[in-house]
């Protein structure tokens, strides 16, 4: 499935920056970064449920907001890009 990973961590501290970098590599060890803080990351449901629970544990709930949306390939999924982003394909061959 597809899961589009955003996040918004308060930053105003020393802490908070390193929550920041925390949650932006455990997004980058799993999907591909589209925007500062949006991540696009192809995964099965294992692989989801452990990436939301490792992020859950590293944002502080008072402070932060963590979203997940969850596509379901047999539903279909179409996704518009303007502007100079280009996208990954991770089911092309790693070498041309």
């Amino acid at each position: 499935m597809l899961v589009i990973v955003c996040y918004d961590v308060n930053t105003e501290t020393r802490e908070g920056r390193r929550r920041l970098r925390r949650v932006s590599k455990l997004c980058e060890s799993v999907g591909q970064r589209v925007q500062k803080s949006v991540f696009e990351c192809q995964v099965d449901r294992a692989h989801f449920e452990a990436l939301e629970r490792d992020l859950v544990a590293e944002i502080k709930e008072g402070e932060d907001n963590l979203r997940f949306y969850r596509i379901a390939e047999l539903k279909g999924y179409e996704v518009r890009e303007h502007g100079c982003f280009r996208a990954t394909d991770f089911d092309a061959p790693l070498v041309l």
